[in-house]
């Protein structure tokens, strides 16, 4: 037995330590993904932070203790039941007991999981009363956004060419016009496509949501602190998925209130019908970046 207890707590000892590395590195990250982090970003809205609660509090305990159970169990088996101890082995093929046990056990673990799990699906599918909304529009490969609420304006936003990078921005991950939100603020949020199936993806808000022609999906979203956060789309939607990201820039309420009075004026005046040619001056200049990067892997 001193054998198993041995197993059992490097086994411990091995879970603790990743554990504890997650949680530095979430801890550690910033907006965005960095390299070599593990776990989620930095939580930025309350349904991400419920969304880590669950994990951690939840769904992380059950699989260690699973996890442990069953190496703990292994080894045991291994040990007890080895040639050398169990010459003549037992011919029993049924143990009611036990296959009550294994049934009744998954049940209730599952029950324990989908109460919170339920609840937290409610509190992310939408908010009673927001205070703005904004429409994403999933298009191949760009999305565009519209403020029904601050005078219907709407605007493309596309991926920033490699060569056109300024300082600070990341590469595959910034657009030409942010989308920019207010902190604090209730935000209804309203995900279609125009075309094929996309997914609006923000890992910092806890928002994964399906895009689809002819329907419009509901979320929310109440960012928590200033700061640029960024996400793609996350459905395989053609040739030019990886090609659009999302860039969202929280702001103050008043320094909102002023991007909106630039916002009018400007989307308002801009020319229409060049989105299609960002969009393929975007791709063409960012694809050639990813064959070299995918000959370098191979």
């Amino acid at each position: 037995m001193a054998f198993i207890d041995k197993v059992t707590s490097a086994s411990l000892n091995v879970v603790a330590s990743v554990v504890f590395c997650a949680s530095v590195a979430g801890e550690a990250a910033a907006a965005g993904a960095k390299n070599w982090e593990m776990g989620f970003q930095p939580a930025a809205s309350p349904t991400a932070e419920e969304i880590h609660w669950f994990n951690d509090a939840i769904l992380l305990p059950i699989v260690v203790a699973i996890v442990v159970f069953v190496m703990g169990l292994l080894v045991y088996v291994m040990w007890r039941f080895s040639e050398k101890r169990n010459p003549a082995p037992s011919r029993t093929t049924h143990n009611t007991t036990i296959e009550v046990l294994w049934t009744a056990v998954p049940v209730m673990i599952l029950i324990v999981i989908a109460i919170p799990s339920f609840k937290l699906l409610y509190f992310a599918d939408r908010v009673e009363q927001a205070d703005m909304t904004l429409k994403a529009i999933g298009h191949q490969w760009y999305w565009s956004y519209q403020y029904p609420d601050q005078g219907s304006f709407e605007f493309d936003a596309t991926l920033v060419a490699e060569e056109d990078l300024q300082p600070g921005q990341q590469r595959l991950l910034d657009t030409d016009n942010p989308v920019v939100l207010p902190v604090d603020t209730n935000i209804r949020l309203l995900v279609t496509a125009s075309d094929v199936l996309h997914s609006f993806a923000l890992p910092a808000m806890g928002i994964k949501l399906d895009a689809v022609p002819g329907r419009v999906n509901e979320t929310w979203l109440r960012i928590n602190q200033e700061g640029t956060y960024y996400g793609q789309c996350s459905e395989l939607c053609g040739t030019g998925h990886s090609y659009m990201p999302i860039t969202v820039k929280a702001v103050s309420k008043a320094e909102f209130e002023r991007w909106v009075t630039q916002a009018k004026s400007e989307f308002a005046a801009a020319e229409s019908g060049d989105g299609d040619l960002r969009v393929a001056e975007a791709v063409g200049a960012a694809q050639p970046a990813a064959r070299q990067t995918a000959r370098a892997g191979d």
